[in-house]
């Protein structure tokens, strides 16, 4: 059981310095218990008091890091069982399997489709993390032999699936930079694997179809002082699998039991692409840490990084691009003026819909706090007085030699009040973006 923020105080040095960033020792205390900081946020701490509080200022789920440099992975460390209590901070990380027994050409070409899955939407990259090299052949020198393809060709973080210590030992060596996750441990190797870990400073996954297994494992794997733990619940249907990691992350937060306290990996089971975007889908709102697919389609990767980028957003704060104007083009003074939201998903549908019709175009993003139009014009923060305001503050009366606006047509009510607002001259665009470029086309001819 945890201790009570009062508790924690009595063990702080009390100095109210404010180096931790509270105003107070008792401030910082509360937040601790809270789970929401760190004890290393105090300079002043006691070693003595670190040792009593260490168990109080851990994070309910451990924060475990695999791979180095800018593409590493952080998994773990959220603190809430539902988004709308908390920002999600800790996106899951996407990966793939490759098996081992593969011939060398697919192999090849596996890795190629895999590294072929990196996209930009709403202005984010969004993109795949891992590849998973499992030892089907349970052949060392396969393993080794695929590894080495991996390594050369790709530079996403690894997770090396065998029960062998000795084969896991050898991919090390090839590896050992990279920082991979090594997935294989059970209660028949667990010493072993245990103590590679430690020599290598790899992140260490162990396994059980058990949960009660798996919590033991858990527990002896910490107390040989591997702290970097993932847990994997085993291979199950859909249900079983959100079952178990509800109940691991629900322990880990509810109940303070720490043998939960890790992230968590899954493994999808469907071979239809259409399944397994679903299933995978599924598995990273409830509440895998890591998500390994088969299946490399682009459109199927599209779909299962798009949901990963709406979970792990802050649903208080929606994604929004800067309320200024955007040259889409090579604009002149006779260029169109378009204006919408600043809602990233509206305005980078529009722009791709403007760049699409090839007409170059002013776009002005208007501040809606990012809102939809239909959203933003219900909640009066997308009215004709802030568009006016907009192509005023803007400076777009100095980029153009006319003065006429175009609105989306779900707003077409406002047209009238903002030409008396503005003095502009406006123009009723179509409902949907998909409508621009000949909407644009039109008015060029």
């Amino acid at each position: 059981m945890g201790l009570s923020g009062l508790e924690i105080y009595k063990l702080l040095p009390k100095t109210n310095c404010k180096e931790c960033g509270f105003p107070t020792c008792l401030a910082f205390a509360m937040q601790i218990a809270a789970k929401k900081v760190s004890l290393d946020k105090c300079p002043h701490v006691s070693e003595e008091a670190k040792k009593k509080l260490e168990s109080a200022s851990r994070p309910p789920i451990n924060l475990v890091t695999i791979g180095s440099g800018d593409e590493k992975l952080e998994i773990g460390n959220e603190t809430v069982m539902f988004r709308h209590e908390e920002t999600f901070y800790h996106p899951a990380g996407i990966g793939f399997l490759v098996d081992d027994d593969m011939p060398q050409a697919e192999i090849d070409k596996k890795i190629s489709s895999i590294e072929a899955l990196r996209f930009e939407r709403v202005g984010q990259r969004i993109e795949v993390n891992l590849i998973a090299l499992n030892n089907k052949s349970r052949n060392k020198d396969n393993f080794l032999s695929a590894l080495e393809k991996i390594t050369e060709k790709s530079k996403l973080n690894l997770v090396l699936m065998s029960d062998s210590v000795e084969t896991l030992k050898a991919a090390i060596s090839v590896a050992k930079e990279k920082k991979p996750l090594l997935h294989g441990a059970n209660k028949e190797n667990l010493d072993p694997m245990v103590s590679l870990a430690k020599e290598s400073s790899s992140a260490l996954c162990i396994s059980s179809s058990s949960l009660e297994d798996l919590s033991a494992l858990a527990e002896k794997a910490a107390s040989g002082g591997i702290n970097d733990l993932v847990l994997d619940p085993g291979v199950k249907s859909l249900r079983e699998m959100i079952e178990s990691l509800t109940y691991i992350r629900r322990m880990a937060l509810r109940k303070s039991y720490r043998p939960f306290g890790y992230p968590t990996i899954a493994f999808t089971r469907q071979s239809d692409p259409f399944e397994e975007a679903g299933e995978a889908a599924s598995l990273i709102a409830k509440y895998a840490g890591i998500v390994i697919l088969r299946n490399t389609e682009t459109w199927q990767a599209l779909a299962v990084l798009t949901c990963r980028q709406n979970i792990y957003t802050d649903p208080q704060k929606p994604l929004q691009v800067e309320p200024q104007i955007y040259e889409i083009g090579s604009v002149t003074g006779e260029s169109p003026v378009l204006v919408t939201t600043n809602f990233s998903l509206t305005y980078y549908t529009v722009e791709s819909e403007v760049e699409a019709g090839k007409v170059p175009s002013y776009i002005i993003s208007v501040d809606s706090e990012g809102m939809s139009v239909l959203t933003a014009w219900a909640a009066e923060k997308f009215t004709a007085e802030k568009i006016a305001s907009a192509l005023k503050e803007s400076g777009i009366e100095n980029k153009v030699k006319h003065k006429e606006v175009i609105i989306p047509g779900y707003v077409s009510v406002m047209s009238g009040k903002l030409q008396e607002e503005s003095g502009w001259s406006v123009k009723v665009g179509p409902r949907e973006a998909s409508g621009i470029p000949a909407f644009l086309k039109g008015m060029k001819k």
